[in-house]
């Protein structure tokens, strides 16, 4: 799975990289969390980078809890959570490197995922807006306690999609964060089905380094956490 994300780079090398202007506030992120609002680029405003809620409503739900953080690439078109949003509303989710955790005999040992020159990429997501029947709390199940969306009006959210690992990754974790090729991240957005856009990423550009475990607790957000660290 992808729990947790890092999204470091300023405001201004973000709206370059992706040629979108970011709409509302923005800071470098170290330790993103489920139940947060982060930058998404989706097809109908492909120009914008607009916050959204990470952990994916299907709009037929019965309430906002609960919310999915990750789709399987497998099966994004079949399940009914995930398939009329991939079919319509497929989204980036722009980032610059991913946690994992590995069990050891000491503990559990958080891993930072990121290309050798820690320059950004995307994630393929998808997203959705949830009506409200009557004004609810947004969603706050994975405890990320703070960026929480508004309560009023609709709430717009979204998940990761999931792959296979790499042979970099495989060490780390059974699945995958989907990174998009640079040069076809638009066409996850606007092809029919870009279903082959879904392989892993090849390896031999990326690099894992072990973090400290402070990452571990969502309300920790800071430089350090990116920095790799010595292990036994």
């Amino acid at each position: 799975m992808c729990g947790r994300y890092t999204l470091v780079i300023e405001r201004d090398e973000l709206e370059e990289r992706f040629d979108a202007a970011v709409r509302g506030s923005f800071r470098p992120r170290y330790n993103v969390a489920p139940g947060q609002e982060l930058p998404v680029i989706t097809g109908d405003e492909p120009d914008v980078c607009r916050r959204m809620e990470w952990g994916l409503v299907p709009s037929w739900a019965d309430d906002d809890r609960d919310g999915l953080i990750n789709a399987r690439a497998e099966t994004i078109d079949e399940k009914p959570s995930f398939r009329d949003a991939y079919e319509r509303r497929r989204c980036l989710v722009p980032a610059d490197g991913f946690y994992e955790w590995v069990e050891t005999e000491s503990g559990t040992q958080p891993y930072r995922v990121a290309f050798e020159d820690d320059r950004p990429f995307a994630m393929a997501g998808l997203w959705e807006r949830w009506e409200p029947e009557t004004t609810q709390a947004g969603l706050d199940a994975f405890g990320g306690g703070v960026d929480d969306a508004s309560d009023d009006g609709p709430l717009e959210t979204f998940t990761i999609v999931t792959t296979e690992p790499n042979d970099l990754v495989a060490d780390l974790h059974h699945r995958m964060a989907a990174v998009l090729p640079p040069d076809r991240e638009r066409e996850w957005l606007t092809a029919s089905d870009p279903r082959d856009l879904l392989e892993p990423f090849p390896a031999d550009e990326m690099r894992a380094y072990p973090v400290s475990t402070a990452v571990n607790d969502p309300s920790v957000d800071e430089p350090s956490l990116v920095e790799p660290i010595e292990i036994d």
